[in-house]
């Protein structure tokens, strides 16, 4: 382990390395290989070193400094609250949510980069479906109900659970039926020269299609499995993570960190902070190999044995390579 620290003994970098006297030779290079280094290097007094007896130790001593330190060069890794989820929520009679936070014990998709898309599609099947989306039941009924946005379960609750279902079918990629619907809808916009409304039905197909676009991808294979995906500008990275279980795709994460030089170190790095406070999956699939340790800090974390993998070819390599497309 190295800390690169201030005068005033502030710690603005904490990194690992099994050869550490090439790591840090590395950063007083004439031509670093990491836009960051140059700063790193001139506002650093002091560096300190210290040896762990095995690269897991590395691992975990380096996530609990930074945690401690806060390290202004290091990558903070947040949950990225801006993306939301549509939710049907657990209630006798669910109603759909479009919220950055879902509640307990609701059914949920996403989250979704593009937040209009998801917005768009749920007024879509409120429209089509006249899903509620009222906190409360009101027996007299509400505003939603008599424009033709809701079914109006609070008065007839009858066939308003299949209205759910249907819904669910869709969000889960099954959305073959509505999107022939609003095809012909288009097509007969066009015919009759409304261009505004063929153009307005375009993008909410546009916007089905997007949001039902990471349940596509399945296969049997797709069991507890998460893939990462990495997309690398100066020294800035995202990491994505895919989760599928089921045969497919079920979630996405977004992450932003700071690229490390090494897309190894970067992965490796992401996979520590990832998983140390969420049970890891049976399988991993990354674009590179993990460095050493990390894969039995992981079985650690787990209980039990995680495969990692760097697919090449089949479906696994498939999912692996959405990830990067998802970035």
């Amino acid at each position: 382990m190295y800390l690169f620290k201030t005068a005033q003994g502030r710690v603005l970098y904490v990194g690992k390395a099994t050869r550490l006297s090439d790591r840090v030779r590395a950063y007083f290079a004439t031509t670093p290989d990491r836009a960051m280094i140059p700063e790193l290097v001139a506002r650093a007094d002091d560096i300190e070193c210290i040896v762990t007896p095995t690269p897991q130790e590395a691992l975990v001593l380096e996530r609990q400094l930074i945690r401690e330190h806060r390290p202004r060069f290091n990558s903070l890794l947040k949950d990225d609250k801006s993306f939301p989820y549509l939710v049907l929520t657990g209630e006798a009679l669910p109603r759909i949510m479009y919220t950055r936070h879902p509640p307990k014990g609701s059914q949920k998709w996403g989250p979704f980069p593009n937040p209009a898309a998801a917005k768009q599609v749920m007024q879509l099947l409120r429209r089509n479906l006249g899903l509620r989306d009222c906190k409360e039941l009101l027996p007299q009924g509400c505003l939603a109900m008599h424009i033709g946005l809701c079914a109006g379960p609070c008065i007839e609750p009858a066939g308003y659970l299949e209205r759910v279902e249907t819904a669910r079918k869709i969000l889960n990629g099954h959305a073959t039926e509505l999107l022939e619907e609003l095809a012909a809808e288009m097509d007969a916009a066009s015919e009759a020269q409304a261009y505004e409304q063929a153009a307005l039905v375009r993008d909410r197909i546009r916007a089905v299609r997007e949001v039902i676009s990471q349940h596509v991808v399945s296969s049997r294979l797709y069991r507890d499995s998460d893939a990462i995906g990495v997309a690398v500008q100066g020294d800035l990275a995202a990491v994505v993570v895919l989760h599928a279980d089921e045969g497919i795709v079920q979630a996405q994460d977004v992450w932003p960190m700071v690229h490390r030089g090494d897309l190894g170190e970067t992965v490796s790095a992401f996979v520590a902070e990832h998983y140390e406070s969420r049970r890891p999956p049976r399988l991993l699939l990354t674009p590179v190999p993990l460095l050493d340790g990390v894969e039995a800090w992981l079985e650690e974390q787990r209980g039990a044995k995680v495969d990692c993998r760097v697919p090449m070819r089949g479906d696994l390599a498939t999912l692996r390579r959405l990830a990067d497309q998802n970035v």
